[in-house]
């Protein structure tokens, strides 16, 4: 089992101890507890890697012309897939010699799977980039009326965004300002994806970023198991629910 858990760790070192005993219930069937695999880190000297803190790009609207209630109200829950959708704009950085480059993702989150519904990168933290974000998401889900939460971002409280939302049959909820815990899991996703592909590197070109970013959401939806999703990754947790 040591050596499971040194490959484990070689390929993906961001991984705790309680995050290798996930794969190695689900990608060996080795049920053992938290505590013997903390042992076993320690005595190989197995760590993660360093934590950050996560620095958000939300910029407020200075005139919103439309504000919605938290009607989400922490309920970080939803009994079935598009149920209730979070959204968010994060940004990161890349480096061509002493040039800085920036560049924004904006995704969409199911609550209930916690799958990445859809996402867009651009040079731009602008409408369209979350414009093409909804829409893509509205295309992949024609049948699905969702709660959606957002912060009050500039893009989120435009009236052209609220009449998106208004022809899809959607609900708009806003976090509070100055409450980021009010779109937690979103905040969370911009956590996990940074402390484990970009904090402590340095890219020096845009294509090198945005395939770290493809990839690692590829990976996050279909390899990455969760334990709050029974030790499930999203999409299998996704599939689970379709079939209930």
């Amino acid at each position: 089992m040591a050596d499971k858990i040194e490959k484990i760790h070689s390929e993906s070192p961001d991984k705790g101890y309680r995050r290798l005993n996930d794969d190695l219930r689900h990608d060996h069937g080795i049920y053992v507890n938290d505590k013997r695999v903390l042992r076993i880190c320690r005595a190989k000297d197995i760590r993660s890697t360093v934590k950050y803190n996560n620095h958000g790009c939300t910029r407020r609207a200075k005139n919103p012309q439309y504000l919605a209630e938290n009607l989400l109200n922490r309920q970080f829950y939803a009994e079935k897939p598009n149920e209730k959708w979070l959204t968010d704009v994060t940004e990161f950085k890349w480096y061509d010699g002493m040039e800085v480059h920036k560049l924004y993702l904006s995704a969409i989150l199911d609550l209930c799977d916690r799958r990445i519904v859809s996402y867009v990168l651009s040079e731009h933290n602008d409408n369209p980039l979350v414009y093409k974000t909804f829409d893509k998401a509205v295309k992949a889900n024609p049948n699905a009326h969702p709660l959606f939460h957002s912060d009050r971002g500039f893009q989120y409280t435009g009236r052209t965004f609220h009449h998106k939302l208004v022809q899809a049959g959607m609900t708009q909820s806003m976090s509070r300002v100055a409450h980021c815990i009010d779109n937690g899991p979103m905040e969370g996703f911009w956590g996990i994806l940074k402390r484990e592909r970009y904090y402590g590197k340095r890219f020096t070109s845009k294509q090198e970023l945005v395939q770290m970013i493809e990839c690692y959401i590829r990976y996050y939806n279909t390899r990455r198991v969760q334990r709050n999703l029974g030790v499930l990754t999203p999409i299998e947790k996704h599939k689970l629910c379709l079939a209930a």
